[in-house]
Parts: structure tokens; sequence; C-alpha cells
């Protein structure tokens, strides 16, 4: 394939790996489930790469959705005067493995989370390989934001493995720890949309700030997030990194009562370190189908442009 897109072996670039993504999944779908019609794909995405927000994986989803109701291997939900449209569960599940398989070609070796979550959306539980989706979680708002600072993962994880082997004693309790952070945060957000509580936004603050603790610890943190956290603070905001670590991007959890002034002024102080910052959503829907009517004017706009 890489031959035939005329892309050399070792090119890394995002549209070389996205061009081979797309090539195998069609080949592949096609000789499975009946040739897929000839069709125009244009992709359109807000998420930048690279920097650890899962847009390769988006991307995958998105493309398994398509080619599988292209050649009518799954459904098309979408009914006259719907706007939007989930498929069943058995063909998200379908969807899912399609996307993983993009995955792979383009990263090798992942662990099925982020084609997970663009999937089905909402929270998932991810532990020893097994992936759990979690049942009625609530939408959170947050601040997102990009340091634009450059970072492997691979030599991240390498560095976390070499600080756990070198001291065990030390960053097993450590590790300890944040999984425990994580089935606290998991029982708080089970808990909020039976009982929307405005109680619960103060101990997720502190599970914020306790978790950014000991990624430090562990060595994934960086002087730009660190910045993050003292400017969003500054504000009354709680931040954590967010992927890799070590540069990348930061959350910021906003609460329901956040004054819509506090958080301009975050975005402000954000930028002003040279950073890039959106306001949006956690705990949305996963792969949808839309119909025309309901795209953002913008997408509408390099839509007629194609």
């Amino acid at each position: 394939l890489r031959e035939f897109a005329g892309i050399t072996a070792g090119a890394s670039a995002p549209e070389s790996l996205a061009t081979l993504a797309f090539l195998y999944m069609c080949l592949a779908i096609s000789a499975k489930y009946g040739d897929v019609p000839s069709v125009d794909i244009l992709v359109w995405s807000e998420l930048p790469t690279g920097a650890g927000l899962g847009s390769s994986a988006a991307y995958a989803v998105c493309l398994a959705g398509a080619l599988l109701t292209a050649c009518g291997a799954i459904s098309c939900p979408l009914k006259e005067g719907e706007s939007t449209a989930r498929w069943p569960e058995e063909e998200l599940s379908l969807i899912n493995s399609w996307a993983f398989q993009g995955e792979r070609v383009i990263h090798g070796n992942p662990s099925g989370v982020d084609n997970a979550v663009g999937t089905w959306g909402g929270a998932l539980r991810y532990q020893s390989g097994k992936i759990t989706p979690l049942k009625r979680v609530p939408t959170l708002r947050i601040l997102l934001t990009n340091t634009k600072v450059p970072r492997s993962t691979k030599i991240l994880v390498a560095g976390v493995k070499e600080k756990i082997l070198k001291f065990p004693a030390i960053m097993n309790p450590v590790l300890d720890s944040i999984d425990a952070i994580s089935q606290e945060c998991q029982s708080v957000l089970e808990a909020m949309p039976a009982n929307p509580s405005p109680q619960h936004y103060p101990v997720l603050e502190e599970l914020f700030d306790i978790n950014q603790h000991h990624l430090n610890v562990m060595g994934v943190g960086h002087p730009s997030l660190d910045r993050l956290c003292q400017v969003t603070m500054s504000h009354g905001l709680h931040s954590k990194l967010t992927g890799a670590g070590g540069g990348g991007c930061g959350i910021t959890l906003l609460r329901p009562d956040t004054s819509p002034l506090a958080v301009e002024a975050a975005k402000r102080d954000l930028s002003a370190c040279g950073f890039e910052c959106w306001e949006t959503n956690i705990g949305a829907p996963g792969v949808t189908l839309h119909s025309s009517s309901s795209l953002k004017a913008e997408v509408l706009r390099v839509l007629s442009q194609s």
C-alpha cells in the first residue's frame, strides 16, 4: 500500500498514515462485505494532530462508520426528518473493531481506548487491557489547552518504566494511589446524574490536583503544564495533564456556576502564554450519523468547496 500510494518506508507524517489507514480499511472492508461504491471522502477536523487528543482514532472511527455504511455492512440509522442518529450496539461494536484496525496501521500497537471512546462516547474504564463503558456519566464542561510542547509518548513511557524499576518501593504506592483516584472519580461520576449536587465538583477538583502531583512524581510533567495549572488556579480553576504528558495538553474543570468572566480571563491568560485553548465538553456521544441540516456552517462551507 505504501508503494501504491507513493509513501516512502518509515514515513510518519499524519497525512501519509491517514492515507495508509484509509487504503487498508477500504480494501479490507470491501473484501469482507462487498465493494464500497465510488465515493468522495472529505475529512474535516477541529482536533489538532499529534497533541494526544485521539485525532487518529476519531478519524478511524468516522472512516469505519462511513465505509461500513456505504457497502451495506451496517444499517443507515438516519430516518427522514431526523438530524442525527446512532447505530445499534452490535453495529457500534463492528465500527469499533474496524477502527481499531485503522489505529493499528497508524500506531502499530494501540491500546484500543481512543477508538472505543470515539465509538461509544461518554466515559470508560480501562484496566489491564479490559475496556468497560461507564453508564450514565454526566457531561462535564472543560477547558482543553494545548501547550504546543512536542513530546514522545514512547520516551515518556520508557522513563516511567525505568523509574518504577529503579524505585519500586516508592513508585508502586504512587501507582496504587493513582488507581484509587480513578476509582473514586468513577464513583463520583456515576453518582452525579442521579444526584446532581454541587458538592461533587470540589471532590473532582481535589482529585485533579492530587492526580497532577502524582503524575509529576512519575516524571511525565513539564514546566508548561505547571504553568497551565498555575494560570488556571489564579482564576480558581483546577487543571491536570491529559494524554502522555511531557507537554501536550491539559484539561481544566469548569463548574456549572463558573463565571463566564473567569473562563474568558483564564483563556486570555493561557493564550498569552502561547497556548491554544478551547472550551468543550467531555462525556459527549460517540460516533454519530448527521444529516446535512445538522452540520455546522463551517463544515458545510468546506463540503461545498470540495
